[in-house]
């Protein structure tokens, strides 16, 4: 399972042990309105004290059309008694044996907006008679969970079959940046070690590279290759002591901006078009002609020669 897949799963078992007990209690209570349709929106109604953050709730027969009003917190909605639910994702998935589901997140048909609804069945005397459905828009829910963190391992991305399938009936093109590449990047060099830059995203083919510095991380810059080819755009950014939480060590930096500057030239058909370095993660970037691209820890991008990255034997 993928690393973010795991968080979504665990965030979203926090949310249905907060649920699944306080729709219960309201499908109890919709079993004993049941067939009363003024009883049911009364019944829901009183739902909304043990489910504070729900958007909206409603009754199901057995069919899965709407036998109640849609009741929210300030009042019914009317128009939506007999709709047929059937075709929404949350009734489209399996409700597991123990009668109760928490529908994965699917955009709202009315809202537009990123939702989920939490299932239970209604039962009497061991008979199914429909389903209580309480309604989330995700922004209201509670969040349990941290901030997710991108895993620090090499990850490979394939790119645009079509790119892949013409890559070798072309040939790289020199870029202003190929022409005064070693300037170029002894400039990102003094910005990332000594301005205050944690981030660049470098376009060689492009001669353009897009910087975020720690003094204004929410903003980016863009240098053109006229910037990359002269050493006083520095001045434009004053100086800032390297993190001493940075992921990647400052000595380091020369070698990897090095290595990316071979990479753009190591051939006329396997060739790098742009890359990043985030010192702060501690991850590099690169992507090749073939538009295929890796990401990867600082001191597994610096441990590969040119014969790798090539696919020849070293």
């Amino acid at each position: 399972m993928s690393d973010w897949k795991e968080a979504i799963h665990r965030q979203r078992a926090q949310l249905a042990r907060l649920l699944h007990e306080p729709l219960a209690r309201l499908a109890e209570r919709a079993a004993a309105a049941w067939g009363d349709g003024r009883q049911l929106n009364e019944a829901l109604f009183s739902g909304f004290a043990e489910l504070p953050h729900c958007t909206y709730l409603y009754v199901l027969d057995a069919d899965r059309r709407q036998a109640s009003d849609s009741v929210g917190r300030y009042g019914v909605v009317p128009g939506h008694r007999g709709t047929d639910r059937s075709d929404r994702p949350y009734m489209r998935e399996a409700i597991p044996p123990w009668g109760f589901l928490l529908s994965d997140a699917y955009v709202s048909r009315h809202a537009g907006r990123p939702t989920l609804t939490a299932v239970h069945v209604i039962g009497e005397h061991g008979a199914a008679l429909g389903y209580v459905a309480a309604d989330f828009d995700l922004r209201d829910l509670p969040v349990t969970a941290r901030l997710y963190e991108e895993p620090g391992r090499w990850q490979q991305i394939h790119g645009d079959p079509a790119i892949r399938s013409t890559v070798f009936l072309q040939r790289r093109v020199e870029s202003f940046m190929d022409q005064n590449i070693d300037q170029a990047l002894s400039i990102l060099n003094e910005l990332l070690t000594e301005r205050g830059m944690f981030q660049s995203a470098v376009h060689f083919s492009n001669s353009v590279a897009t910087a975020w510095f720690l003094e204004d991380p929410l903003r980016y810059r863009v240098l053109d290759h006229e910037a990359l080819a002269d050493p006083d755009v520095c001045l434009a950014y004053p100086c800032a002591p390297y993190p001493d939480n940075a992921a990647i060590p400052k000595n380091d930096i020369a070698q990897v901006l090095a290595s990316m500057g071979q990479l753009r030239l190591m051939d006329e058909t396997i060739y790098l078009r742009s890359s990043s370095i985030n010192i702060m993660n501690g991850m590099i970037s690169v992507t090749f002609s073939c538009d295929g691209t890796h990401y990867m820890p600082c001191d597994e991008f610096l441990s590969k020669n040119m014969s790798f990255w090539l696919g020849r034997a070293a």
